[in-house]
């Protein structure tokens, strides 16, 4: 508790403290209108509006920059099989991940309604998403054609229209996540036609086929490389676990690969998945016998989850692991990627307010977390992709998210007004001591997540940004 106490007073002092740099001229860093790989009338109205709203120049330009990138430069529209197909790069890598690109557009679902091009753009999403899960249920990443990649000689299934096939728990549950908010965004189902519908079987089946009560199932993984956390153990299935209803999940959403193979955020996540599934069949499809599977199956992975997911902290009481085996061992620790523990409300898993959630927050929130760092720029999450000691904006916007303090989410605010390098971006990490040192100049999802953080906090708080 001191330490949080220190965060806000520090932090809160610190950007009352910023120099005043209103005279500064905030050259936009978009790309050139002809240089856009697409446009909506409705982003760039709100990008107008909330720009009015925000009595900080220096915040108002890094919104401008940032809730856009998507769209000015990751995203590929056209038509395949006669419906909208959207193809969305993660950024400086020339591939679609399921998860980054589900929460790449998630922030425009609100302004679909009010925008054709838009909701065509965002139907491609979901239309790409499906068939990708067609091509391979268990890859994370996708080429937009069948054109090999570098990870080709991967010791997996590989097929040429995959970057990479590290199996996540995420990647299907961003999938659903996204149809799923697209449908209640715009109240269109057109979407759910055959095709998708065999990709949602395709998802079931595979977080059935890994809860291996039976055997490993089909999927494995390895790869020559002199990082370990870029492949599995024993044979390519993951370290040993006992069967408990819960999914297995190879990797992290950080591409890690997990040390127990029962990832508890994504698992969490995948029940609040199956159950918009289960919504989707019911109330869009008619299809109740196929509802009732999500259901059953998540209450297969919540009975899990509520047996094997939590442990006793010696500081922090009844917490959230991030990771177990269902043999008792467990790994407490939090990453700065999502889904996190952190990330929990935010994706839908549970109440901000929740007391376990709580216990949680304020174990990954403290030096008790590993990879929680505090530095002379900044504190925040981090995680063992970007190496220690590199602080991800990615947990510092899900701190904001996830807090009804307008003290946590100022202090949010102004720590990444001091690190974005004076680039207007956010980045994958940077240095703790030192923002300048960042990994990932373009990296478009941590830019639409600052967006949205901006979004929520003028809905919600306003005053924080009024002046």
């Amino acid at each position: 508790m001191a330490t949080r106490r220190a965060f806000l007073q520090s932090a809160v002092l610190a950007a009352s403290a910023l120099p005043v740099r209103a005279a500064r001229t905030y050259a936009t860093g978009r790309p050139p209108l002809a240089d856009r790989r697409f446009t909506s009338d409705a982003v760039e109205a709100k990008i107008q509006a909330v720009k009015k709203r925000i009595a900080d120049p220096e915040l108002a330009w890094m919104f401008e920059n940032c809730f856009p990138n998507t769209l000015d430069t990751t995203v590929r529209t056209g038509e395949l099989d006669g419906k909208p197909d959207t193809f969305v790069i993660t950024g400086d890598i020339n591939a679609m991940w399921l998860r980054d690109s589900a929460a790449q557009v998630w922030p425009y679902l609100p302004l679909a309604k009010d925008d054709a091009r838009l909701k065509t753009m965002l139907a491609g999403v979901v239309n790409r998403q499906a068939r990708c899960v067609r091509i391979d249920p268990y890859a994370n990443a996708f080429n937009f054609g069948a054109t090999g990649s570098e990870w080709s000689g991967d010791h997996t299934r590989m097929k040429p229209e995959l970057h990479e096939r590290k199996w996540e728990i995420d990647s299907l549950c961003y999938t659903i996540r996204l149809a799923h908010g697209y449908w209640k965004a715009t109240g269109d189902g057109s979407c759910f036609d055959p095709a998708w519908r065999q990709s949602a079987a395709l998802i079931v089946k595979t977080f059935r086929e890994q809860q291996r009560f039976h055997d490993h199932g089909p999927y494995s993984f390895q790869r020559t490389t002199e990082n370990p956390s870029d492949s599995l153990p024993q044979g390519g299935y993951g370290n040993p676990t006992r069967p408990r209803g819960m999914i297995h999940s190879a990797f992290r959403p950080s591409d890690d690969a997990c040390i127990f193979p029962f990832l508890i955020p994504s698992n969490l996540f995948a029940v609040t998945s199956l159950e918009q599934l289960a919504e989707i069949y019911t109330s869009a499809l008619s299809d109740r016998s196929f509802a009732d599977g999500c259901r059953e199956l998540a209450a297969e992975v919540r009975k899990g989850i509520a047996a094997w997911a939590t442990g006793l902290h010696g500081r922090h009481g009844e917490i959230y692991a991030f990771e177990a085996d269902g043999y008792g061992n467990q790994l407490f620790m939090d990453d700065g990627n999502a889904p996190s523990l952190l990330s929990l409300p935010y994706l839908g898993c549970c109440g901000i307010d929740d007391p376990l959630y709580q216990r949680t927050r304020a174990f990954v929130l403290s030096d008790d977390n590993p990879y929680f760092y505090r530095g002379a720029a900044g504190e925040g999450l981090g995680g063992p992709h970007s190496g220690l000691e590199m602080i991800w904006p990615l947990g510092i916007i899900t701190r904001a998210l996830t807090t009804r303090d307008e003290k946590e989410i100022a202090a949010c605010l102004a720590t990444l007004k001091a690190t974005h390098a004076d680039t207007g971006f956010m980045h994958e990490s940077f240095f703790r001591n030192d923002p300048s040192r960042y990994t990932r100049k373009w990296f478009a999802w941590a830019n639409t997540l600052f967006g949205e953080l901006i979004l929520r906090v003028l809905d919600a708080h306003s005053s924080l940004l009024a002046g």
